[in-house]
């Protein structure tokens, strides 16, 4: 039977023996001046005798003073990506860096791989991937990038900062229920969308989980118009009185349908979109939807990579999209 392999070295190990603060490791080993000579000899000494070699992200740091931060992303009108970006480009300024940013021309492999280089030749010292496509993240997961990277997706798999969109979604449907909802249909995003996949998830779990019917989701693409087309094809046949919009975009225009329709919100049917953009609160009725926080998304994304460049550990827990209740839904008229 083969023996277990041994786990490497990693900083905490080192400060743990030298008997100082990883930070302080860190420091020594980025050739830092906010640390002694004394501090750094026997930090240095503490370093040699174990035979610890600092990682790449550790030597980036020290050889690479670009400051700059690359950005993959895919060219969008909407409101969500770009918010990200935003407060991502404000995170790393307060940090001291500024991003270089690229738009994949399309989904190929061949694409992804030309723009990976195009940022390689910024001489950028870390990665953020703003790509939503499943095929596109496939194609970047098999390049052998040799810098820190975090990708903004919905799972749970390394390297990777999530916004809790399956919580998300279960607390719109869970919203919705709550209020007597038995039949409660879901207008979903793209399917090549990361997104998307996670919203439907989590609408089939809650539905599941508390035993009411799971119907198929009425197609979408983010947009009004596809939320419009949605309500003109399923309010001809109303079966339902709950509905969980992906977007509040896709919200918007089947409210509009509904309108059409002569159905009222929230007396006839109930509506929760996803995102809480600036302009839900000024729908009619005003949109009761998910709030996600871009912000705070935006600075764990700068931190996180900083924690990489240096080395260090970082959380890594989910952000938690939170249920703003305003007045597009109440409890149905037959409860």
């Amino acid at each position: 039977m083969e023996e277990p392999e041994a786990r490497a070295l990693n900083i905490r190990d080192v400060a743990r023996e030298a008997g100082v603060s990883y930070q302080t490791v860190s420091r020594v080993l980025n050739g830092s001046t906010r640390v002694s000579e004394s501090t750094r000899q026997h930090v240095q000494a503490f370093v040699d005798r174990l035979g610890y070699s600092p990682n790449r992200t550790a030597r980036a740091l020290s050889t690479s003073r670009s400051r700059t931060i690359g950005v993959l992303a895919a060219p969008s009108a909407l409101m969500g990506p770009g918010t990200a970006l935003t407060a991502i480009e404000m995170a790393a300024r307060d940090a001291g860096y500024s991003l270089s940013i690229t738009n994949l021309r399309s989904n190929d492999p061949a694409d992804v791989r030309s723009s990976i280089d195009y940022l390689r030749g910024h001489a950028v010292e870390a990665l953020i991937v703003l790509v939503p496509q499943e095929r596109a993240l496939a194609a970047l997961s098999s390049l052998n990038l040799e810098i820190p990277l975090v990708t903004l997706g919905s799972g749970g798999e390394p390297n990777v900062l999530v916004m809790d969109q399956i919580a998300g979604a279960r607390a719109a449907v869970a919203h919705l229920a709550e209020l007597g909802h038995r039949e409660i249909v879901h207008i979903a995003g793209p399917h090549s969308w990361v997104l998307a996949e996670a919203r439907i998830d989590g609408y089939i779990e809650e539905l599941s989980a508390r035993g009411l019917p799971v119907h198929t989701p009425l197609a979408g693409d983010w947009t009004a118009a596809s939320g419009y087309a949605a309500g003109l094809s399923s309010l001809a046949e109303r079966r339902f009185t709950g509905v969980f919009a992906g977007s509040d975009s896709m919200a918007l225009g089947f409210m509009r349908a509904c309108r059409e329709f002569g159905v009222q919100i929230p007396r006839d049917i109930s509506v929760v979109g996803f995102d809480d953009f600036p302009e839900a609160q000024f729908f009619t009725p005003p949109l009761t939807t998910i709030h996600q926080d871009f912000s705070e998304l935006g600075r764990r994304t700068i931190f996180f990579l900083l924690a990489r460049l240096r080395g260090e550990e970082y959380d890594e827990r989910p952000i938690l999209p939170r249920l703003v209740v305003r007045e597009s839904t109440a409890a149905p008229l037959d409860r």
